[in-house]
């Protein structure tokens, strides 16, 4: 009903506009007062405070039909024309706080009862002395109609009780708050109990009451209540797998289906793409020319010191990016109905800093639902319970480093390396997501190194995993491993690793192929995994920019990119051949010498043009008019000095 109220809200002009004819204003008045009488209360802790509006609203209705039947034949006195327009005001201001309450979180307006009671007394007074004032001798009503007016001032006027179980409730919770902080387990009944009460009664509703905790604290709505309502969150996560675990719906996310090898993950609209890097954008910000651009790459244009508009081209006045909430919130509900992530962070970088530090009682609570989660999970033989609980250490790990820790410390990671290997699609994403996001803490790359047979179960997944989102988390989690040099050796080393992470840049869909490309740069800083991987390593710099000089200084890797074109596969001549043309184009002479130096490299490329694929032959051909020109240009300079061991007449054919 009060989604209804939201969405039936009449614009501003007609009813409040000086000129709109008094029977347009007794149709609002008797459409605000239906809508308040029908209204049902926001939380069941403020049913009387609000009971009290919907019967004087009810009073009202009848008073507005009867002013409407006698308003459509006679023009209401000025007097109380004027004054309706204002009781109009008021209506609208109860109808402002109906919805304002019912969008908050239900913890958020537990807290904030008090002041929610006494705006509502403070509507209701100012009702009444509108209605006291309403020349109502004038209006020719009914005596009963005009009796009814009275009664609902009397009633407006009388002081409500104060409700002495909505404080007991908010008292017990900032209680519970204060035991987790001394880390005493809360009681199961009693949370329940307490939960109950603000009508929590489901994993739905739960994870609906996190998710609106979180967005108030990061838009700071109530900086008084902020460390309360973080250590809530905490608690009702906790709540969650300890009273709602068996019931756990499956999100929508995890609703996967085994992929068939064509389909793409669902592409987002354009209007939510960023027009620099042409991703979804997850953090929308509006520059001085008025166009919308990710925080991340418009920030990344700035600091190499361009002061123009990326799209327009304009000269921006000034370099200020102001958030633009209302497409953010359309993204987020996009990625929500449609089980993209929108909010993780990136792999092996840290997670951006929450908007408020994690307080005492958010931590305890954090390290509960760990324990809790963990232990669950080893006492489990059901792949539909595993799900359901790997599900909540997935979300777990994502909600900050604490987090990451305790689920760590507690175990999970030998728990979760043979869920990779499930036939169960949901299960196995949950699983690979969760490695993923307890990753980025260095102390869990650790256990994930360790963990019998982890490295063997990632490459599983990205060869034949159900899906390519499982596919694709694999390829970032290996790229978050490389991030330590260790790991990085260890997993170069390993012919598996490099063989699926490659196969995922040949076959994937383009964010498949965006996570394993990075992983294989990180990959490729090791000088002694060039030998393993020069061509894909070259391709990967192509997406990431910025890598093709460092190739080109490593010694030997020119020439390994020419001896894998001469007698590599089909799949690794290709790649050798673009590697190498893309090595000329940026480093330019110091690649083209090295790769003119080299003897036979004439009769590769003449080979690769008549027997590669057709990409190979395009490259080859390419190559060739690369080479050819540096070599002109060079002799040109210095002509007493020979610039190639390739004779003009072959390149040229070429």
């Amino acid at each position: 009903m009060v989604a209804a109220m939201a969405s039936t809200a009449e614009p501003s002009s007609s009813p409040y506009s000086a000129s709109a004819p008094d029977v347009e204003i007794l149709r609002s008045l008797r459409r605000l007062a239906r809508d308040l009488a029908a209204a049902d209360p926001p939380a069941p802790f403020l049913r009387a405070v609000f009971a009290s509006v919907s019967r004087r609203a009810r009073l009202l209705v009848a008073v507005f039909d009867d002013l409407l039947l006698l308003g459509a034949a006679v023009a209401l006195p000025r007097s109380a024309s004027l004054c309706l327009r204002e009781v109009l005001l008021v209506l609208q201001r109860f109808k402002a706080v109906v919805a304002d309450c019912s969008a908050r979180s239900r913890m958020r307006l537990l807290l904030q009862s008090d002041e929610v009671a006494a705006r509502v007394r403070e509507l209701q007074h100012d009702l009444a002395t509108l209605l006291d004032i309403l020349p109502v001798g004038e209006l020719g009503l009914a005596d009963d109609v005009a009796d009814l007016l009275t009664l609902a001032s009397r009633q407006c006027r009388r002081r409500a009780p104060e409700a002495a179980a909505e404080q007991e409730l908010k008292a017990s919770v900032l209680a519970l708050i204060q035991e987790v902080e001394r880390e005493i387990v809360p009681e199961r009944e009693r949370l329940e109990a307490i939960l109950e009460e603000v009508a929590i009664n489901d994993p739905a509703s739960c994870s609906q009451e996190i998710e609106i905790l979180e967005r108030e604290i990061g838009d700071r709505l109530a900086e008084r209540w902020t460390s309360a309502m973080i250590a809530l969150v905490g608690l009702l996560r906790y709540a969650k797998c300890v009273l709602f675990s068996a019931a756990t719906p499956r999100p929508l996310d995890s609703k996967v289906e085994a992929d068939d090898d064509d389909t793409e993950p669902l592409a987002p609209p354009p209007d939510f793409r960023c027009p620099i890097s042409l991703d979804l954008m997850r953090d929308p910000v509006v520059s001085a020319s008025g166009q919308t651009y990710d925080r991340e790459s418009i920030t990344r244009w700035f600091g190499a010191g361009k002061s123009t508009c990326p799209k327009t081209g304009q000269v921006l006045t000034n370099l200020e990016l102001v958030p633009n909430k209302a497409l953010k919130n359309l993204i987020s509900r996009w990625c929500r109905e449609n089980g993209v992530a929108m909010e993780g962070s990136e792999p092996g970088k840290p997670e951006p800093a929450p908007p408020v530090a994690a307080n005492k009682a958010a931590v305890e609570a954090a390290r509960m639902t760990a324990s809790f989660l963990v232990k669950k999970l080893s006492a489990s033989f059901s792949p539909g319970s595993d799900n359901r609980v790997v599900h909540e250490i997935r979300l777990l790990a994502k909600s900050g480093s604490e987090s990451r820790a305790f689920i760590g410390e507690a175990g999970a990671v030998p728990l979760l390396v043979p869920l990779l290997n499930s036939e169960d699609a949901a299960l196995q994403l949950n699983s690979v997501t969760a490695l993923l996001n307890l990753s980025i803490l260095d102390a869990n790359k650790k256990r994930i190194m360790h963990a019998d047979g982890a490295v063997a179960a990632l490459c599983e997944v990205m060869g034949s995993g159900a899906t390519w989102r499982a596919k694709e988390n694999a390829a970032a989690t290996v790229l978050s491993l490389s991030a330590v040099h260790t790991y990085r050796r260890r997993l170069g080393r390993n012919p598996l690793v490099i063989e699926k992470v490659v196969l995922l840049v040949r076959t994937g869909p383009p964010s498949t192929k965006k996570d394993a490309l990075a992983a294989l740069l990180c990959l490729s800083a090791e000088r002694e995994n060039v030998g393993k991987l020069t061509a894909a390593a070259v391709l990967a710099s192509l997406a990431k920019r910025g890598g093709a000089e460092a190739i080109v200084n490593i010694d030997g890797a020119v020439a390994k990119l020419v001896a894998e074109m001469r007698r590599g596969t089909e799949w690794s001549r290709e790649c050798a051949a673009a590697a190498l043309v893309l090595l000329c184009r940026r480093a330019g002479a110091a690649a083209a010498s090295q790769v003119l130096a080299i003897n036979g490299v004439e009769w590769a490329i003449w080979e690769l043009m008549g027997s590669g694929s057709e990409r190979a032959r395009r490259k080859a051909a390419s190559l060739g008019r690369t080479c050819r020109r540096w070599a002109a240009a060079n002799a040109a300079q210095n002509a007493d000095c020979p610039t190639s061991t390739v004779s003009t007449a072959t390149v040229a054919a070429s």
